[in-house]
């Protein structure tokens, strides 16, 4: 049996550097297909795809969700 090892790039800390799809839709508060619908369509912030699988960038997404919040203000 091969054993598995949690490996991370080298420059990475404890925090956590990305989001999946299910996290989107809790943050807006939408479903997990709109939330999927939003990164196959967005160009606002980083979207990576490995396979079916959707990955978002968190930094991109933090600034651009903070942007749209200090809009409607």
């Amino acid at each position: 049996m091969s054993e598995q090892k949690n490996v991370q790039p080298e420059n990475s800390s404890n925090r956590k550097q990305i989001y999946t799809a299910q996290e989107i839709s809790e943050i807006l508060g939408v479903s997990v297909r709109t939330a999927y619908n939003l990164c196959e369509t967005t160009k606002d912030f980083k979207v990576v795809r490995i396979g079916k699988c959707v990955r978002v960038n968190k930094e991109s997404f933090d600034r651009w969700f903070h942007s749209c919040d200090m809009a409607d203000k």
